[in-house]
Parts: C-alpha cells; sequence; structure tokens
C-alpha cells in the first residue's frame, strides 16, 4: 500500500514570507493541513514568534525553510528556529556547526544537498552525488532531507524517484509543486512531505487558501495511478 506524502503549507512567495502571513493563518487554520511553516525572509523576529505560537496553539507541526549558503547565515535562520520553538528546520548548506546546533536545541535538521543558488533556489548537481551527500549528512545525525526537487536543472522527476527511493529517511520535496501534474509525480514518488507556498499564491488549486489546501490533500489521498 503506497503512503500518502503530506503537505506542507508554506505562508510564503517566491522565497519570501507573505507580509500578511498571519492573517492568512488566521483564516485557513481549520484547514486539512497539520503542517505548516514559512522562511527566515518576509518578517521580523517578533511576528515570527507570534505566528509559529498561533500555530502551536492550533495544533499544527511548524517548519523554517532557511534559503541561505553560507555557514553564519544559516546558523543565524537555526536562532531563530530555536528561538520561535519550530519543530523543523529546512534548508541551509549543511555544516557540522548547524547540525550541533540543532541537536542541541531540539530542532529537527533537514538540510538541503546538491549545489544551491539564488533566490527563488535552483539546485544543480549529480544525482547520485545528491544520494551520497544525503547519507553523509543522515551518518551525523540530521533528521531528513531537504530536496529542491523542481527546482533542479535536469530531470526533475527522475531526481525525486532516484533520491526518495535510496534514502531511508525523511524527505520533503520542496519547491514549485504548482500543478495536479506534479501532485501525481510527489504522489508516486512517495516522499515523506512536500511543500507548496507560491502555487497557493496563483490560486493554482483553486480561489481561497483553505479550498485549495483541502483540495490538494484530497488530490493527494485519491486513488494513485502509479
Amino acid at each position: 500500500m503506497m503512503n500518502v506524502p503530506e503537505l506542507v503549507v508554506m505562508l510564503t512567495y517566491q522565497d519570501h514570507t507573505v507580509p500578511d502571513a498571519a492573517e492568512i493563518f488566521a483564516q485557513a487554520k481549520n484547514s486539512k493541513a497539520h503542517f505548516w511553516g514559512f522562511k527566515e525572509e518576509g518578517l521580523d523576529p517578533d511576528k515570527m514568534k507570534e505566528l509559529y505560537a498561533a500555530m502551536r496553539e492550533a495544533g499544527k507541526e511548524t517548519f523554517l525553510e532557511v534559503v541561505a549558503y553560507s555557514e553564519e547565515e544559516g546558523l543565524r535562520g537555526a536562532q531563530i528556529g530555536a528561538q520561535c520553538g519550530v519543530d523543523y528546520l529546512m534548508g541551509t548548506i549543511y555544516s557540522d556547526r548547524i547540525n550541533q546546533y540543532c541537536r542541541e536545541h531540539h530542532l529537527k535538521y533537514m538540510p538541503f544537498v546538491g549545489t544551491v543558488t539564488q533566490r527563488p533556489s535552483v539546485l544543480s548537481g549529480d544525482i547520485e552525488d545528491m544520494i551520497a551527500q544525503a547519507q553523509e549528512y543522515l551518518n551525523k545525525g540530521v533528521y531528513g532531507i531537504d530536496l529542491l526537487g523542481y527546482r533542479y536543472t535536469g530531470d526533475a522527476y527522475e531526481l525525486c524517484k532516484r533520491f526518495v527511493a535510496a534514502v531511508d529517511a525523511p524527505v520533503c520535496l520542496a519547491g514549485s509543486i504548482d500543478s495536479f501534474g506534479r501532485l501525481d509525480e510527489v504522489r508516486c514518488c512517495q516522499p515523506w512531505t512536500f511543500t507548496i507556498g507560491s502555487a497557493f499564491f496563483e490560486h493554482n488549486f483553486g480561489e481561497q487558501l483553505e479550498q485549495q489546501i483541502n483540495t490538494v490533500y484530497d488530490y493527494m489521498a485519491g486513488v494513485s495511478a502509479c
């Protein structure tokens, strides 16, 4: 029986948190989604803390994705995550310092693999090298991997299929999942989770956010064509 990948609702557009994220969450918090998050850019730290507190009060598990490519920037993102009490820290280029900080502060760390550049982020690299990277990081104690599958400069579906099949740990497919066709591919790949942010704000799955979330949630729970 196939597992159903879980949706992570990201209150982000073009890799930045939307300015009215708190109001949007309040309107859509009763949707079927259990996992919610946003990026480290777009809100000041106090507003981030308030929003994560509201998410926890609503019974949600929380994610902070840090689009940062230096150790110092990644560490600052991890520190923000710890201050906000998030459950999962996604992103950053892996470093032992960030990993150690996350372990000490009970953050489930899911770093990027491959060569990640720009913002919105772009992924490049050899698939086998990314799989080897993931295994190295998992051996060092990270919780899972943040795979920018549909930001890949090569064959995105091939990457997602091979990577998820090879990596025995939670994998989140993050970025540019913006159509029902890509939802079909995600369902066939069977990662632990996947994110949708910008596509919701572009109304790719309907009009109101709560309705879009429930549409995606129900679609993923449907009969797979794999």
